[in-house]
């Protein structure tokens, strides 16, 4: 994202170019990048476009093949740095979930929530019944992750960054060669935020971090076996349907997180069908109303792609 004073974006943008590389467990495929660029190019989703006081951004867009025997990487752009709106809440899943396995605290852990981390004021699920999250409420950390996840609650996430911290969140983040994609703000206004955290740069991640966070999550390695399928579950009970899933059939288990903000429209997760399965991690720079049309072709058209291969 061009959101930085023009010294840390070109410091910056050295650090990624060096920092985004292709694990050696993926194999690339030219043709399929090929494939999936007309789709882009199809639905004109190929050029720059104007995000407003953040400049020019363009499309990151990754797909793996898991119909192989080795896992197959294409894409468009994938590791192209993009404001992830709501999905990096998913690197905050990630931590919790290890510090449980670690034995730092439990699922049914209580919480009190904190002013400022209750944000919200209306539900990003209208359907969901279950209400805002308030100042005092007392919640368990399983509470919070499945808001967090299924509903994209940001007081939620507000509450998991300060239990897991943003420095072992990092942490995981590095270890998982997903440098770039920190977990640098929480889901409010700045002039709240923790001592240190101010002026600080705005998250980003990339389509291949994101879809490397997938593929981790569906082959059991994400931190361990237990994180891996616990991540999966959340994933498989997202209330959002109105991206991605809206081009996929109706016997297709997607297990995803969206994100969604002014200029930007996201979604990235697992699809399985029993015999077609791959991951799909897309990052529009494009307001919702405009990007769930565009979203449900190219899904549909990526889906029937990977079908015929």
């Amino acid at each position: 994202m061009k959101r930085y004073i023009f010294f840390y974006i070109l410091f910056s943008s050295m650090i990624f170019s060096q920092q985004v590389k292709i694990p050696a467990y993926y194999k690339t495929d030219t043709e399929l990048s090929a494939k999936i660029k007309d789709i882009v190019v199809e639905l004109g989703l190929d050029k720059d476009f104007d995000v407003g006081d953040d400049g020019i951004e363009q499309i990151s867009l990754a797909v793996i093949d898991l119909t192989k025997a080795k896992p197959v990487l294409a894409g468009y752009h994938y590791d192209n740095f993009i404001y992830p709106a709501s999905v990096y809440k998913m690197y905050v899943a990630a931590e919790a979930l290890a510090q449980i396995s670690e034995g730092k605290y439990l699922l049914t852990t209580p919480i009190v929530v904190k002013s400022p981390n209750d944000v919200d004021k209306t539900k990003e699920i209208k359907s969901d019944p279950r209400p805002l999250l308030k100042n005092r409420d007392t919640v368990t950390v399983n509470y919070l992750l499945d808001l967090m996840i299924t509903r994209s609650d940001n007081s939620a996430a507000n509450c998991l960054i300060d239990q897991t911290k943003r420095e072992n969140i990092n942490e995981l983040i590095k270890n998982n060669n997903w440098q770039g994609s920190e977990v640098t703000r929480k889901y409010l206004s700045r002039k709240y935020e923790d001592p240190g955290y101010e002026k600080i740069r705005g998250t980003e991640t990339c389509a291949l971090h994101a879809a490397d966070f997938m593929y981790k999550v569906y082959s059991n390695q994400l931190v361990n076996p237990w994180v891996s399928m616990q991540m999966k579950s959340f994933l498989s009970r997202q209330l959002d349907d109105t991206k991605l899933s809206k081009g996929l059939p109706a016997n297709v288990m997607f297990y995803h997180k969206t994100g969604w903000f002014s200029y930007w429209t996201n979604d990235v997760g697992i699809v399985d069908d029993g015999e077609i399965k791959y991951i799909i991690a897309c990052f529009l720079p494009l307001p919702e109303n405009a990007a769930r049309s565009k979203m449900q072709e190219l899904s549909k058209q990526v889906y029937n792609l990977i079908r015929l291969r």
